[in-house]
C-alpha cells in the first residue's frame, strides 16, 4: 500500500505487446508502479489502473526524449513486435533487424540522455555475445555496436539477452489464476515471470550496472 511517502517509480515501457512486455508490465504494476507503454496505436491496450499508453517513434530521439521524460526508468525490448517505429524505416509489424536495432539505440541514448533519465534496461539477442562462434555475425555486429553504443553513453544501462517465449501473450494471461490457463503454458508463463521479477529487482536495488546479464530460469520456489 502506498503512503504519500512513497516516491512515485514511472517505467517507461517499449515493447509492450510482446510476451515479455505482458509479463513486465503485470510485475510492475504488481508492484504499484506505474507504467507508461510506448506504442504506435493508443487502442492496443485496454485502460486499467497505473497503466497509461503515449505514442512514439524508438527512431526520434526527440520523440524519444518527449516519450521517457520525467520516468524512473526505460525498459526497451529489441525484438518486441509492434514497437513504436517510424514506417520509413521498418514495417510497424515487424521485428526490427540488427541495422535497424543499431539505429534505435543510439536514438534511445540520445533521447534518454537529453530527458535526463538514465537508467536503460535494453532486451535483444544479446547471447550471441556469450557465444561470438555462432553464425549470425550480422546481429554479433549489432550486438558489438550496441555494447559500444551503451559504453559510450553517460546512461546507467543493462543488457539482458531475450528470454525465449511463446508469442502472443497478453497482460490477462499474467494476471489470471493458474486453473484458468491453457493446458501446457503454465511453464512459459513462470519462465517469463521470472525475467520479469529478476529485471524489476534488479531496478530496485540498481544491480549490474553496465553489465549484459542474462536471467537462467530454474525450477522449484
Amino acid at each position: 500500500m502506498k503512503n504519500a511517502e512513497t516516491p512515485a517509480v514511472k517505467v517507461v515501457l517499449y515493447g509492450a505487446m510482446s510476451s515479455l512486455g505482458s509479463a513486465l508490465m503485470a510485475e510492475m504494476l504488481r508492484r504499484q508502479h506505474e507504467v507508461i507503454a510506448i506504442l504506435n496505436d493508443l487502442t492496443t491496450l485496454a485502460p486499467r489502473p497505473g497503466l497509461r499508453a503515449k505514442k512514439g517513434d524508438l527512431f526520434d530521439a526527440e520523440r524519444v526524449k518527449q516519450s521517457v521524460a520525467g520516468g524512473s526508468a526505460v525498459l526497451c525490448l529489441l525484438d518486441a513486435p509492434g514497437l513504436p517505429l517510424n514506417s520509413e524505416y521498418v514495417e510497424k509489424t515487424i521485428v526490427p533487424g540488427p541495422v535497424e536495432q543499431v539505429l534505435a539505440v543510439d536514438a534511445l541514448i540520445e533521447g534518454m540522455q537529453a530527458a535526463g533519465v538514465p537508467r536503460l534496461f535494453l532486451v535483444g539477442d544479446f547471447d550471441v555475445l556469450d557465444d561470438p562462434e555462432m553464425e549470425d555475425h550480422l546481429q554479433l555486429h549489432a550486438a558489438e555496436e550496441i555494447r559500444e553504443a551503451l559504453q559510450s553513453s553517460r546512461l546507467q544501462w543493462t543488457m539482458v539477452n531475450a528470454p525465449w517465449a511463446v508469442a502472443g501473450l497478453t497482460l490477462e494471461h499474467f494476471t489470471q489464476v493458474s486453473s484458468s490457463l491453457e493446458a501446457g503454458m503454465a511453464e512459459t508463463l513462470d519462465r517469463l515471470n521470472r525475467v520479469a521479477v529478476g529485471i524489476a529487482d534488479e531496478m530496485q536495488l540498481n544491480l549490474h550496472l553496465g553489465e549484459h546479464v542474462n536471467f537462467v530460469a530454474t525450477t522449484g520456489p
